[in-house]
């Protein structure tokens, strides 16, 4: 302060939050398109979406959400940059991909995988998130804002200049409704033939009925608002991924490093000795047989693989690299690592298909293959990356090759495949898992009518049980309609029950499953 003039102390300034500075909401607005994109939503999970079975209603009940939210946001997404819009809008076209899968298999565990991968890429479509940082955001962002935007949405109704018209069109809608119930319950009871019609559009109507409706258009909705609401005003990722402190020097981090690649050659050395030795060596040095060497280090192999990933993310985020002899010794540590571990999955995979074709295939074995196969390419892109010190593209080419897995699965139809490979097991050896193959889905069914009796009967006894209801058409799948068609062409005869299983346990595999 100068000399005679008074000090005031200035206030301080107020501290702004994350909601409030970076993600602070869309402004109050009124319309009708966005409580007609949640009602879209609510509509179309509710009507077509099978919850107790796959089927295509999964695919057009995210359809009619998609559109009717495309429809509400198209003019507030035309301020993202073009290049945005594009990214999002191809995370969108994969989540649909993903629950088209819905349509055409039915492999209990590849169906869920798509459809927990359609979720994750719709949050991708509705956040944003280009780094690990913001792709783990919109995780929790997307059910955040359905909570958040419920209080919006609801302002555009009650703040509409023509509250009358929602009210006539809620009055509509709930005429509509019970003029069909009565009627058509009406209708249907006088004749059979339009009974069993309307039976095959319509579910029938109880209280578990009323119950999955009123709990679809509930998930309908929010996922609506949740998409509206923030595509409206997309939160800013950039403090989310903003750069973290490289405060790791290269006597904290090279030494540990140095050993683990160290480690890695040894450990590659001994995989190319095994390789050309063949099963003659592993006998002899190992003490064990060449299908047991294979099935024993698979799973610590695929660990091995995930913690590599997890350190070469460390240390490539918090390593230093001011100087050149520290980006010399980054870049050079890393790829040897990033090298030999492509090794180490090459290595995994083989001992799984060793396995395999020694004693049995299956889905859930071949998507792990999968699985260690992505990550693969993952340390190939990590390795293209350091060439030019440009990683920011991995994490989104991960979660869009994790999704290029998923759809390459259901086209080859896993189950399916394991199937046949275990008939053509069965001829060569006279052994299969019969007990393993009856708990197949509807997608193995064509392959199973092939095999001979006792073991088909066994095997086709579960689907038979499952297909014995028929589908609605909003429930309609490829699989099971494969399925049916291949058991009407074998007859009721060749599908038998739990004695014929027990007649089956001759050609199975020893349940202890001891190692051999």
């Amino acid at each position: 302060p100068q000399p005679g003039v008074a000090w005031t102390p200035r206030p301080p300034t107020p501290r702004t939050s994350f909601l409030g500075a970076k993600w602070p909401g869309p402004k109050p607005a009124t319309g009708r398109a966005t409580p007609l994109a949640v009602l879209a939503g609510a509509l179309g999970i509710a009507f077509f979406v099978p919850l107790s079975r796959t089927g295509i209603g999964w695919f057009l009940g995210w359809l009619v959400l998609t559109a009717g939210v495309v429809a509400a946001v198209r003019r507030g997404t035309a301020e993202l940059p073009r290049t945005e819009r594009l990214v999002r809008g191809g995370w969108a076209v994969a989540a649909l991909a993903l629950l088209s899968v819905l349509a055409f298999r039915n492999a209990w565990w590849l169906v869920t995988f798509c459809v927990l991968g359609a979720l994750g890429c719709a949050t991708l479509a509705i956040v944003g998130g280009r780094l690990v940082r913001s792709i783990l955001f919109s995780l929790v962002a997307a059910p955040f804002a359905a909570l958040r935007g419920l209080p919006w949405v609801r302002r555009h109704i009650t703040a509409t200049p023509d509250t009358g018209m929602v009210r006539r069109v809620t009055g509509s809608v709930v005429a509509t409704v019970l003029v069909l119930l009565v009627f058509g319950s009406l209708l249907s009871s006088a004749d059979a033939a339009f009974s069993e019609v309307l039976g095959a559009i319509v579910p029938e109507i109880n209280v578990g009925t009323v119950f999955r409706w009123i709990f679809l258009a509930v998930v309908g909705v929010l996922i609506a608002v949740a998409a509206v609401y923030t595509l409206a005003a997309p939160p800013d990722l950039s403090t989310v991924d903003k750069p973290s402190s490289r405060n790791l020097g290269l006597l904290e981090w090279a030494p540990a490093i140095g050993a683990l690649t160290v480690l890695f050659a040894g450990f590659v050395v001994v995989q190319f000795t095994v390789l050309f030795g063949g099963q003659r060596h592993v006998q002899k040095v190992a003490g064990l047989s060449y299908s047991e060497y294979a099935r024993s280090g698979f799973w610590q192999l695929l660990f091995v693989t995930v913690l590599t990933l997890a350190v070469l993310g460390a240390v490539s985020r918090w390593a230093s690299r001011e100087r050149n002899v520290e980006r010399t010794v980054l870049r050079v540590l890393l790829g040897l690592l990033s090298a030999l571990s492509v090794v180490i999955v090459v290595s995994a995979l083989s001992r799984m298909y060793t396995y395999q074709k020694v004693y049995s295939f299956t889905g859930e074995r071949i998507f792990v293959m999968a699985f260690e196969l992505l990550l693969g390419a993952v340390f190939l892109m990590i390795l293209a990356a350091g060439v030019r010190w440009r990683g920011r593209w991995i994490p989104g080419a991960t979660v869009g090759l994790a999704v290029v897995m998923l759809l390459s699965l259901a086209v080859l139809n896993p189950e399916d495949y394991a199937a046949q490979r275990n008939i053509a097991r069965y001829k060569q050896t006279g052994k299969i898992d019969a007990w393993y193959l009856r708990a197949l889905s509807a997608d193995a069914t064509p392959a199973l009518t092939r095999l001979p009796d006792p073991v088909r009967r066994c095997t086709l006894s579960w689907i038979d049980d499952d297909l014995a209801e028929p589908d609605p058409w909003y429930a309609w799948n490829l699989g099971r309609y494969r399925a049916r068609q291949a058991l009407d062409r074998i007859g009721e005869d060749a599908v038998g029950g739990p004695k014929d299983c027990r007649a089956a346990d001759q050609f199975d595999l020893p349940k202890s499953r001891r190692p051999r």
